[in-house]
């Protein structure tokens, strides 16, 4: 068997979310010190800004999903990818921090309609052998974008502050009608209709899984410290260090070149491991990482804390879209990859709680807390991995 012989519709989704993630991370990472240095927010502010984006995307996600089995996943990833192009493109003219907040809560309802869809479409059309490669290399093209979005983003706003946005807008919006051609070159059967309960009812369904609640929980943790690089990172270091959109960005390349090097290798290591093991050893690095930031008093410092990070999310976040495949009943893989969204919450409530932290005590003790925050998360995923055990219905994975 060729172990990347994947449907044309999975190779489109691998290269357009390399492409249209760079393009993101051109901008919405330096979306905190461009709120603050241009436009004189409050930290808090700023944290609630970020945080709605999150916050409409853990209500939009369950409804994102359940929609793309009801209805099918190609309306809906259309749809909200058109939209995401435009709200890009208005960051560049908004003036205002509530024209922000609007604008960053769509950008949530977007992301959480479009990405349980195109996890699922993947793994609808991906056999069980491939699903956690394929998953693998969709987290390592973002990465990739990553390493090149950070630095191209600084160059950009060099010359012009709002560029980043404008042309984030343009890619997604290329991206899309990529779909378009894609969707009619290469019809997918699976993207018909195949959950007809109502809503209310598939919530209900979910609502009962207790592996999976437990899962979100422990999410919910790791989402919360996770949203502290987009917000609170950069004006931390910025404060403590000076320059710190260039080393912010710095950072942040650093993080996706390690993804890209080292995601083949590990998540071919961790293919031999339980699934919530490996989230759990991942959970594990993120809390020393994180604990790493608090005492950094150099940038060779930073730039160790975020090695350890880095591998912590090479184990967590490639596995959570396995395990949510591995446990979702036909015809409702949507609706569960959406109901993972309501982990949100954590980086909803991150960048203020956070904020207020920071604002309050300093970046120092705000990154000692996420350590304990952390810990707090893997304690869910352990209860979780002894009732994964405990199902008869699933297979050892």
């Amino acid at each position: 068997m060729n172990k990347f012989a994947f449907h044309p519709m999975v190779w489109t989704l691998l290269l357009g979310t390399m492409f249209a993630r760079g393009a993101s991370f051109m901008a919405l990472p330096f979306l905190a010190l461009y709120l603050s240095n241009t436009h004189g927010v409050h930290p808090i502010l700023i944290g609630i800004t970020i945080g709605l984006s999150r916050l409409t995307g853990m209500f939009g996600g369950f409804i994102g999903g359940y929609l793309s089995d009801r209805f099918g996943r190609k309306v809906i990833m259309l749809s909200s990818i058109f939209i995401w192009a435009f709200v890009y493109i208005g960051f560049s003219i908004a003036d205002h921090i509530y024209v922000f907040m609007a604008l960053n809560a769509v950008n949530g309802i977007c992301r959480s309609f479009f990405e349980p869809s195109s996890q699922a479409l993947m793994a609808d059309v991906t056999t069980q052998e491939l699903k956690k490669r394929v998953f693998s290399l969709r987290y390592m093209a973002i990465n990739i974008g990553a390493a090149v979005g950070p630095l191209i983003g600084v160059y950009v706003a060099k010359y012009n502050s709002t560029m980043p946005f404008f042309l984030t807008g343009c890619m997604y919006l290329l991206y899309a009608i990529t779909l378009v051609i894609m969707f009619s070159k290469f019809p997918v059967s699976r993207v018909t209709p195949v959950n007809q309960l109502k809503m209310m009812d598939a919530f209900q369904a979910i609502a009962k899984d207790r592996v999976l609640l437990l899962f979100i929980l422990g999410g919910t943790f790791i989402s919360f410290s996770y949203s502290q690089i987009d917000s609170n990172l950069p004006q931390f270091i910025e404060q403590s260090f000076g320059d710190g959109i260039s080393l912010f960005a710095t950072l942040i390349a650093i993080n996706a070149i390690i993804v890209v090097i080292l995601q083949l290798p590990l998540g071919l290591l961790s293919e031999k491991w339980p699934v919530l093991r490996t989230v759990m050893i991942g959970s594990l690095l993120f809390a020393i990482g994180f604990g790493m930031f608090g005492f950094a008093s150099t940038f060779t410092g930073l730039i160790a804390a975020m090695v350890i990070v880095t591998i912590g999310e090479i184990f967590i976040f490639p596995s959570t879209s396995v395990f949510i495949d591995a446990i979702a009943p036909d015809g409702k893989r949507g609706t569960y990859f959406g109901a993972n969204q309501l982990q949100s919450l954590g980086g909803f409530a991150g960048p203020m709680i956070g904020g207020a932290i920071f604002s309050g005590f300093g970046g120092s003790v705000l990154f000692q807390c996420i350590f304990f925050i952390v810990l707090f998360g893997c304690a869910f995923y352990a209860i979780g991995n002894k009732a994964m055990q405990k199902r008869s219905n699933v297979v050892s994975m």
